[in-house]
C-alpha cells in the first residue's frame, strides 16, 4: 500500500509541475551519460573488455570505484574482470593499515559475504589489490578493493605465494617501467564449475589472469599476459605462467584493447615476450 501511494504521489507531483519532471529526466540522461561515455572510458585503456559472445556467462553489471572498475557476473558470484591503473610509486609513499574485514557490496544486493568464504578452504583473493590501490589511490580507494565484488575464492597456496609474487611483481618492477601500467585481471571457469560449500551464490574459478599494457612516456604500448592456475605450485617461475592475450581472450570470451588499430592490436595480443619487462 504505502509503495503504491508513494507511486501515485510523486505521479501526481510531475503532473502538477510537469517541468519538473523534464528537469529530472534530463538530470539523469545527463547523469547516464557522464557515467557510460565518460567516466568509465577514462578508467579503461582502449575501450571497456566486450563479450565476444554474449551468453548468460558474459553477462556482467559495471561498478566504478575511486581506483578501479569491475564487470561483476552475478550469475557467478565473481568479477569476471577487473581493471586499474598504476604509476611509478613516489618516494616516501606512507603505509597504510590493512583493514580488518571485507564488506558486502549494495550493488550485487548484498549478496555475497565474507563469512561465506569461512572455513570454506578458499582465500578471499583480491583482484584489484590492497596494496597497490592503498600506495598509489590512499584509503578509501583501498577500503574498496575489500568489498566483496572485488573477491574471488582462491586456493590459499595461490593467494598467498604466486599471486602475492604476481602482485609484488608489477608494483616494483613492471610500473617503475612506464609512464602508466594498465592491468586486467580476473578469474577464469571451467565448463562445471563448483561453488562455495557456504554460498551458492559463488563459483569457483578454476584459473585467473593478469594483462599488463604498459605505455612509455613516447606513447609505445608493451604487452604481457599470465595465466595461472588454481593449483600452482609456490615455487613455480612466473615467467612458466606466460600467456598471449589472445589466449586469455579466448578462454575468458572478452575482448580486451579493442578500441586499438587491428593491425596493431594483433600484434599486442599474440605477444609473449618477456624482453624489456623483467
Amino acid at each position: 500500500m504505502r509503495k503504491s501511494q508513494t507511486f501515485f504521489s510523486l505521479l501526481s507531483l510531475f503532473i502538477k509541475y510537469p517541468k519538473l519532471f523534464l528537469i529530472a529526466l534530463l538530470l539523469g540522461g545527463l547523469s547516464y551519460t557522464y557515467e557510460v561515455f565518460f567516466a568509465r572510458e577514462r578508467m579503461s585503456f582502449q575501450g571497456i573488455p566486450q563479450a565476444t559472445h554474449h551468453t548468460v556467462s558474459t553477462v556482467t553489471r559495471i561498478f566504478r570505484n575511486q581506483a578501479y572498475m569491475v564487470g561483476y557476473s552475478d550469475l557467478k558470484g565473481n568479477p569476471l574482470w577487473v581493471v586499474y591503473a598504476l604509476n611509478p610509486a613516489k618516494e616516501n609513499t606512507p603505509h597504510l593499515k590493512r583493514p580488518e574485514s571485507f564488506t558486502s557490496d549494495w550493488r550485487n544486493f548484498g549478496l555475497i559475504h565474507s563469512s561465506d568464504y569461512t572455513n570454506s578452504g578458499y582465500d578471499r583473493g583480491h583482484m584489484a589489490p590492497n596494496r597497490a590501490i592503498a600506495q598509489q589511490y590512499g584509503k578509501h580507494a583501498q577500503e574498496e578493493t575489500f568489498l566483496m565484488s572485488n573477491i574471488t575464492p582462491q586456493k590459499p597456496l595461490l593467494n598467498q605465494k604466486v599471486w602475492q609474487r604476481l602482485e609484488a611483481m608489477e608494483l616494483e618492477m613492471f610500473a617503475p617501467q612506464f609512464e602508466t601500467l594498465w592491468v586486467y585481471t580476473g578469474p577464469l571457469f571451467n565448463s562445471s564449475p563448483k561453488r562455495l560449500k557456504h554460498s551458492y551464490f559463488v563459483e569457483i574459478p578454476d584459473a585467473f589472469y593478469k594483462i599488463y599494457v604498459g605505455i612509455d612516456k613516447g606513447g609505445a604500448i608493451k604487452t604481457l599476459a599470465f595465466l595461472v592456475p588454481q593449483n600452482a605450485k609456490a615455487n613455480t617461475p612466473l615467467e612458466s605462467f606466460l600467456v598471449s592475450i589472445d589466449t586469455i581472450e579466448d578462454k575468458s570470451g572478452f575482448d580486451f584493447l579493442h578500441a586499438l588499430d587491428d593491425v596493431l592490436e594483433d600484434e599486442l595480443e599474440k605477444n609473449i615476450k618477456i624482453q624489456g619487462w623483467f
